[in-house]
């Protein structure tokens, strides 16, 4: 198509949109396949993404900031148990959450938005091998750190509560303990691509989150067995630090397998943030163009374009800690809103058909945790950033009014215009209604 195809499309469609009944795009119809997404993923596909996502770089990072915000082994411990359990309660009690989530540093994002552009099964693919490699090396970690344990290294552990800080602070070490925990809600933004989901989420969720919960448990008992509090906290890479200690010298596959557990899970997030913001733009709450499907691909290709856009932006802030408390606090206002809608609609919205149900006292205890998790860091330790992170978030407000919810001629204008072009360039049309 060029651009005297552009001008005839304006006569006959006033919408600005280039649909799949139009001559140029027949061709698609050959390869029997309407231009919607495709259920590719399968219950394996599914756990690995859980899997995959979950395990980044926060089993790496977080375990340091966790132990400075609990003070002491035990609670340490306990935070990392409580976040598994956590995590479990809100993916179960947020099945439809809608929030955009993760970011990684660009290079890696690049990547990750050009496989998931090509290919859907080459994505998965991709997704099953890293999230292999990742519990390769935490295998390798916890074996090596129950070895220690029966040689008799449990000195860290004695007085494990002493020194247990305050409440607040235990709120900040929730935020870290559950940043690596991020990626439990991955799959429940992908359950159109997911064979028979009603099946396999619920399976899927129950499987892979007690699986990650006692790999996190065992790895920070392995830390804990090579490294006192002090010395932990002094690491600047605590699975480096193990390597080090533990494994000379193929200490070196420490980094190399972090490397790959955080390419997997930038990977995993990329495919499901791709799929939040594709469904968002079809449902009118972000531009219409994120909800067009590639041609040739099937796959979601300007929302997952858009997402690697983001990322970028979300690491501009150069300190990872300070990365993560903001993120988190953001997150979890999102969750605990989620939460609490789902408990108006039990009494707002009866006749709903709910294929996957859950009791009302899950979605409670998320709300009331959620409570704690966004005030007890700001009473505990106020800061403006927080404020700036609010602002931040009814900021996206603005460009939602002025460009979907008010129709505004001029802006209209410009978008169709805008979105015509991109659609040529990218060969990408308004997904299919399939019975």
């Amino acid at each position: 198509m060029n651009e005297n195809d552009i001008h005839k499309r304006k006569g006959s469609h006033s919408d600005g949109i280039i649909h799949t009944t139009d001559s140029s795009v027949k061709q698609n119809k050959e390869k029997d396949k309407a231009a919607v997404l495709q259920k590719d993923v399968d219950l394996v596909s599914g756990i690995s993404l859980i899997v995959g996502t979950m395990i980044g770089s926060g089993i790496f990072i977080s375990p340091k900031a966790v132990l400075e915000g609990t003070g002491a082994v035990g609670p340490c411990l306990c935070v990392w148990a409580a976040c598994g359990v956590l995590a479990a309660l809100v993916c179960l009690s947020c099945p439809i959450l809608v929030i955009t989530t993760h970011a990684s540093l660009p290079p890696s994002k690049v990547l990750t938005t050009i496989v998931n552009c090509l290919s859907v099964k080459l994505a998965k693919y991709v997704q099953i091998f890293f999230t292999v490699a990742k519990l390769l090396i935490i295998v390798i970690i916890v074996i090596s750190g129950m070895v220690l344990l029966a040689q008799g290294n449990t000195q860290n552990f004695a007085n494990a509560f002493e020194g247990t800080t305050s409440f607040g602070a235990i709120g900040l070490s929730f935020y870290n303990g559950l940043w690596a925990y991020d990626g439990w809600n991955q799959l429940n933004f992908i359950t159109e691509e997911l064979k028979d989901p009603y099946r396999n989420l619920p399976l899927a969720i129950i499987t892979g989150i007690p699986l990650v919960s006692v790999c996190y448990v065992l790895v920070n008992v392995a830390y804990f067995t090579v490294m006192t509090p002090a010395e932990l906290l002094q690491s600047s890479a605590v699975a480096v630090t193990f390597g080090d200690r533990v494994l000379y010298p193929l200490s070196w596959v420490v980094p190399l397998f972090v490397v790959f557990s955080t390419f997997g899970a930038a990977n995993g997030s990329c495919f499901t943030s791709g799929r939040l913001i594709y469904v968002a733009g079809r449902e009118g709450h972000m531009v219409k163009l994120l909800s067009y499907i590639s041609l040739k691909y099937y796959t979601p290709a300007p929302a997952l374009i858009f997402n690697g856009i983001l990322s970028i932006f979300y690491i501009i802030p150069a300190d990872i800690n300070t990365l993560i408390n903001y993120f988190s606090f953001a997150q979890w206002v999102f969750y605990g809103l989620t939460a609490f809608s789902l408990i108006l609609m039990r009494f707002t919205k009866k006749h709903l058909h709910r294929p996957v149900k859950v009791p009302i006292i899950i979605p409670v205890v998320v709300v009331v945790v959620a409570c704690y998790l966004v005030l007890a860091p700001i009473i505990d330790k106020p800061e403006l950033e927080y404020l700036y992170c609010t602002i931040f978030i009814l900021g996206g407000m603005i460009f939602y009014f002025l460009f979907v919810y008010h129709k505004f001629s001029c802006t209209q204008r410009i978008m169709k215009l805008i979105s015509m072009y991109l659609q040529l360039l990218m060969e990408v049309v308004p997904a299919e209604e399939v019975e």
